[in-house]
């Protein structure tokens, strides 16, 4: 395996909603949904997603994107912002404002947006950005304040804009509703919209900016317009022109919830209103009539939002952490996705490092798609936490055991649980391990020394095998099958032969309690965690102690909220509770009770890369040194105080119930933030990334380059511009192969794509044999990417072909240097070979049925004329046929 710098953070599965607000794209193809202090992009009509690479200090709580998709503007609960070009993935500019952000809103031309701080609201100009040309250029100043607006009493909680950007609206918990112009208008003064009893959640205006649409936390909507007051003959003080914003209809939900969320489409007219029983109603206004009320979950919804034509709703729950992509026209699900209810426990990839299995203390059992970020199955027959899992070698079997007492496995071409494994007495199983031939199961518990064998075609009891002393906390078979090792907290390892008729073990002493056992690819060396923080290695065949590996210092790090000590001194964090070899046993993967993974070379016994999993300070035991700053007068951290919850206001964090009573109460109220750590690491079997288990989800390491996502620059010169490309290509004979070298050297996506395109079908042969080997790897890793998103199949493919035929040998030679890019081409290849396909079983069934239905007599030529008759006379119909008429299929 590579050893180099380059392992870096690809994507991050088993997490799809943490809290915040979600935005679909202009084109309304794609979701952006907040993720902890990372944002995830899901791409609704391709079904893939990805995680951007830049991360927040604390978690995401707004984000917003400008009208043309060009930039994104995420803000996390300090009101620190990041400033990102969304096309490109690259963060550009980091602010901070002054106080936390409640609210975010770009007006619809793009040049301005408004924040809400507090009581205030600001409006800052949006920063220009260069052009998909690349001819633009970006403002030194990204953040400029335009003006400042005041007079709520409370927090503002949500913005919105007019059609014409000029004017904008504000819902505050003052129980009122404002209207503001951008600039200063003639004749019109800031106006208040007073009248709810309940905070207003939501305010809008209508399409043709007439009307206004506010709705209340009790689940009062009001239609406001602009019309002039009744005027009484009698009352003499009265003017005779009154005109304002008066309320002219009053409607209600009429349900016994409370609303948490909504949002409304002004060109379609439709309402949505979420509350927090999880059921969601849509309305349309302005006659409010019922259109649809379907329920998301029993939890509430934090968030809802439309894309651009107001056919796609999303739905994203924080206390279920479930996102939900539905279409009202067709009642049918676009995206159905949720992540695990608590903490992960255990993950294994499959044999073809395509799909991902966790499991977690809610007792769910997940199947994550790699390449598209999804989860496409979920096993719910464990009724306690999931422990471990472990793949048959073929990758139709998945083993799985829990603390309810019983091992499952699972067929993984059906879905299904065919063999339920128990003990003769009551045990919560911690580990498991299955044999190379899936044959024998075995695990081992907390509760009992002894470990249990299984056979799997019959589900019987084979053994128990005893010889530990001490709970059994790790179980692994070596890659031949020939022994299991155990490991257990009695400072032993002991090696079994358990296919032997002897059934000999051999013991291994260590030094302290035993908390994680790998096995070396090769059958030859054992690894061995224990909870001093030390990494023992053995070698199998001579059962003789090879090296001693001392990891305190390196996973030591990040003190608690309560610790009064510093990271380095932190108790618990000083070993490690997961290790893994990598697939060619030259280095060992390390993780623990700390934010830090660590990657070691087992012949240097040196420490190669540290990884740290999170920043994130919403997570405890992300910080290294003690804030004076956040301490109370009475000595606690202020962040103890629990002043976010579930719920968002403070009357409804306030326990009411009496002491002493439990009935009521939410047993698994959060009252702490949660702690990071690394429940699992394992690296992929095609040796080319690693995931690892942690609080924030399921983090996926790749060593693969993820191609021309990102601008990545090298051997530049003064010559080498997109103005000389463009011109290289406009000339009357253009230099393909200078231009495309020119393109792959400054490394843009949409200009190596322009040059790939505007090079003749004939030329490909010699510009391939005349390309320098240099960037042969940019090339294949193109024509895979080509693959996937381009509808050229035939150009694609004879560019492959070209270069296999030609550069085939020297790839041969070098399998090492050109593996990410000939597993990119293969799944481009993969990926046609389905289209195609799918493509050709449908053509065949309309052939079928086309056939089946040939009229007996076909008269078609009768009003066809001109060239259409000549050709169906020709091609279509054989008219010395003396069985009957003929239609060509042509």
């Amino acid at each position: 395996m590579k050893t180099e710098f380059k392992v870096r953070f690809s994507n991050l599965l088993g997490t799809v909603y943490g809290r915040g607000n979600l935005v679909f794209t202009p084109d309304g193809n794609s979701l952006l949904s907040p993720v902890g202090n990372r944002v995830s992009v899901f791409n609704l009509t391709k079904n893939t997603s990805y995680t951007l690479p830049f991360a927040h200090r604390k978690n995401i709580i707004h984000l917003h994107l400008t009208p043309d998709g060009n930039l994104l503007l995420t803000i996390d609960e300090d009101g620190r912002a990041i400033l990102s070009v969304f096309s490109r993935r690259i963060a550009i500019y980091h602010f901070t404002f002054k106080s936390p952000v409640t609210s975010l809103a770009f007006s619809p031309n793009g040049q301005y947006f408004v924040v809400g701080l507090g009581r205030k609201i600001q409006a800052w100009k949006t920063p220009s950005t260069p052009s998909g040309d690349g001819n633009g250029e970006l403002e030194f100043a990204p953040f400029v304040l335009h003006r400042e607006y005041g007079g709520h009493f409370d927090e503002v909680r949500h913005l919105s804009w007019s059609g014409d950007s000029r004017f904008f609206l504000s819902a505050s918990k003052d129980l009122t509703a404002r209207i503001w112009s951008l600039d200063p208008e003639e004749g019109f003064e800031p106006t208040v919209l007073s009248g709810h009893r309940q905070q207003v959640r939501g305010v809008w205006f209508s399409a043709d900016q007439e009307a206004i649409f506010t709705v209340s936390e009790d689940g009062a909507v009001f239609r406001w317009e602009f019309v002039p007051r009744q005027i009484d003959e009698d009352d003499a003080s009265t003017e005779p022109f009154d005109e304002r914003w008066r309320i002219v209809q009053k409607d209600f939900f009429m349900q016994n919830a409370k609303l948490k969320c909504a949002c409304f489409h002004p060109s379609t007219g439709l309402l949505t209103a979420c509350f927090d029983s999880g059921l969601f109603s849509l309305y349309e206004l302005p006659s409010f009539s019922n259109i649809h009320s379907l329920s998301m979950a029993s939890s509430p919804i934090s968030a809802v939002a439309t894309n651009t034509t107001g056919e796609w709703l999303a739905f994203g729950s924080l206390k279920t952490g479930q996102l939900l992509v539905w279409e009202h026209a067709s009642e049918s699900n676009i995206l159905k996705q949720s992540s695990h209810l608590d903490a992960l426990t255990t993950l294994t990839f499959s044999p073809d490092s395509t799909r991902i299995i966790t499991g977690a203390d809610d007792g769910l059992i997940k199947i994550w798609e790699v390449s598209s970020g999804f989860h496409i199955a979920t096993f719910t027959e464990h009724s306690s936490a999931v422990t471990a899992s472990a793949y048959s070698k073929r990758g139709n079997v998945l083993f799985t055991s829990s603390l309810d007492g019983s091992v499952r496995a699972w067929d993984m071409l059906r879905y299904r649980n065919f063999r339920t494994f128990t003990a003769p007495t009551r045990l919560s199983f911690s580990c498991l391990a299955v044999d190379p031939s899936a044959e024998v199961v075995c695990a081992g518990s907390h509760d009992s020394f002894d470990i249990h064998l299984w056979s799997v075609q019959t589900g019987a009891l084979l053994d128990q095998l005893s010889g530990h002393e001490g709970p059994i906390s790790t179980l692994a078979f070596t890659p031949d099958g020939r022994y299991l090792v155990s490991g257990s907290w009695d400072h032993t390892i002991r090696v079994w032969s358990v296919f032997d008729r002897s059934q000999t073990s051999e013991t291994l002493q260590l030094t302290s309690d035993l908390l994680s056992v790998a096995v070396r690819p090769d059958s030859a060396q054992i690894a061995a965690s224990t909870l001093d923080g030390q990494l023992t290695f053995w070698n199998l065949n001579t059962s003789i102690q090879d090296s001693v590996l001392d990891g305190r210092r390196d996973v030591s790090g990040g003190r608690t909220l309560t610790s009064r000590r510093t990271a380095a001194s932190a108790p618990g964090t000083k070993s490690f509770n997961s290790i893994t070899y990598s697939a060619d046993g030259s280095c060992l993967l390390a993780a623990g009770n700390s934010k830090y993974i660590c990657l070691y070379s087992v012949a240097t016994l040196t420490l190669v890369k540290k990884f740290t999993v999170s920043i994130n300070l919403s997570l405890d035991g992300t910080q290294e040194f003690l804030n004076s700053a956040a301490i109370m007068s009475n000595g606690l951290p202020r962040d103890m105080i629990d002043t976010e919850g579930e719920a968002s206001d403070l009357e409804d964090r306030i326990d009411h119930s009496l002491p002493g009573v439990k009935r009521g109460r939410d047993a698994t109220a959060r009252t702490i933030r949660p702690a990071v750590r690394v429940t699992g690491v394992e690296f992929a079997p095609t040796g080319r990334s690693f995931c690892a288990a942690s609080t924030e989800g399921l983090l996926i390491y790749s060593l693969d380059n993820t191609g021309m996502d990102d601008f990545d620059p090298f051997d530049l010169d003064l010559d080498v511009t997109p103005q000389n490309i463009r011109a290289i290509l406009k000339q009357n004979e253009p230099d393909y192969l200078m231009a495309l070298v020119m393109a792959f050297r400054l490394n843009d996506k949409a200009l190596i794509r322009k040059v790939y395109e505007s090079i003749p079908y004939a030329s490909v042969p010699l510009l391939v044999r005349e390309l320098p080997r240099v960037y042969l790897g940019r090339l294949l890793m193109l024509l895979g990417q080509q693959m996937e998103n381009s509808p050229h199949l035939e150009f694609t493919l004879r560019w492959v072909g070209e270069v296999l035929s030609v550069h085939g040998r020297y790839i041969k030679e070098r399998p090492g240097d050109f593996a990410s890019e000939l597993r990119a081409v293969l799944r481009g290849v993969d990926s046609m070979g389905k289209t195609v396909r799918s493509l050709s079983e449908r053509n065949a069934l309309e052939i079928e049925f086309l056939c089946q239905n040939v009229p007996t007599k076909a008269t078609p030529l009768a009003i066809m004329s001109g060239e259409n008759q000549d050709l169906m006379n020709d091609d279509a119909i054989d008219a010395d046929n003396d069985e009957g008429d003929w239609i060509g299929l042509g």
